[in-house]
């Protein structure tokens, strides 16, 4: 299942969480009610009940208070070292007393490890309904199964404005012609090519610094530069074999160079607001823009197409500052 929606996806993972883990903890909250001040007997119930928790690091005793009165019980046995531990000041703890018998915490930093993680809490009750304990369930993100499964990045336009200092004296700069600006005629046909043909699925023009970022399909976990040198020498191609256009792709290929030519166009509309980078990626369809009032823009290619260069100066100037 794919969500847009990154919230929603963190929700559907708590909820999955939440169910996983609420009903044997009350059943182990139940279990301890009358044990609360026997120590040994409590561990060994942890220990009996730590296989049935799926990818939970550690597992403890707090009393009424929140001070730890059992060792973490963990995958490699006993752990003492948070034996008598104060626990209430931490995240996981806000909100438990008074509210609800079962939380799962938001995630949060680890003291110990500092690593993203989660604890469960459950609340321990005496057969007269009186809170005498908790009982804490710990769990590192990176081990939770499925914890990655859902979210799809959203293809929807997205604006972002950057550092107020720089909008604030966008209209006292004036672009200044930079080597790539010169160079425009090899550079957009050099790129184009590169992505048709040459395995390049995410390219980025660098307008002010004259350079160009290149992402290959067959090596996406590491990026090159491309100096203005070699941006507009055709003979670049021949260092990049030759590569079907990748069948992910959903930019046809014969929109790529207008999607280039579209960044020429902000490049020279305006003097004062104007294009600093752009960039196209074939696979996710995803077009970004940066300007020189430092406001940044994401849309999908055909929706990039369709707009004019009125249209991006509205934009930017109305809505970035």
């Amino acid at each position: 299942m794919n969500t847009s929606n990154l919230k929603e996806a963190i929700r559907i993972q708590r909820e999955k969480l939440t169910a996983m883990l609420g009903e044997e903890m009350h059943e182990l909250a139940l279990q301890f009610a009358s044990k609360i001040n026997q120590r040994q007997a409590i561990e060994s119930m942890l220990i009996q009940a730590l296989p049935r928790f799926t990818s939970c690091k550690h597992l403890y005793v707090l009393d009424a208070s929140g001070v730890q009165i059992t060792d973490n019980i963990t995958q490699h046995g006993n752990d003492a070292e948070h034996y008598g531990r104060d626990r209430m000041d931490r995240p996981y703890m806000e909100g438990i007393i008074g509210s609800t018998d079962f939380k799962l915490s938001e995630a949060y930093i680890s003291r110990n490890k500092k690593r993203p993680s989660l604890t469960a809490i459950q609340v321990i009750r005496n057969t007269d309904g009186e809170r005498i304990g908790f009982l804490g369930a710990d769990f590192d993100l990176r081990e939770l199964p499925g914890i990655k499964e859902g979210y799809k990045e959203p293809d929807n336009w997205r604006q972002i404005k950057g550092d107020p200092a720089i909008r604030g004296v966008v209209f006292h700069q004036q672009r200044i012609e930079s080597q790539m600006d010169k160079h425009l005629d090899e550079v957009i046909p050099i790129m184009t090519e590169l992505m048709a043909e040459h395995g390049v699925f995410h390219g980025k023009l660098h307008f002010s610094s004259s350079r160009a970022s290149i992402w290959l399909v067959d090596d996406p976990f590491s990026y090159r530069i491309l100096n203005i040198d070699e941006i507009i020498d055709p003979d670049i191609c021949l260092a990049y074999p030759q590569h079907d256009y990748h069948e992910r792709a959903i930019v046809p290929v014969e929109k790529i160079m207008p999607v280039f030519e579209i960044f020429r166009h902000l490049r020279f509309a305006d003097e004062n607001v104007y294009l600093r980078a752009g960039s196209l990626n074939v696979i996710n369809g995803m077009v970004g823009l940066n300007f020189s009032c430092d406001g940044s823009h994401y849309m999908r290619y055909d929706e990039f197409l369709e707009k004019n260069v009125d249209f991006w100066f509205g934009a930017v100037t109305d809505k970035q500052g």
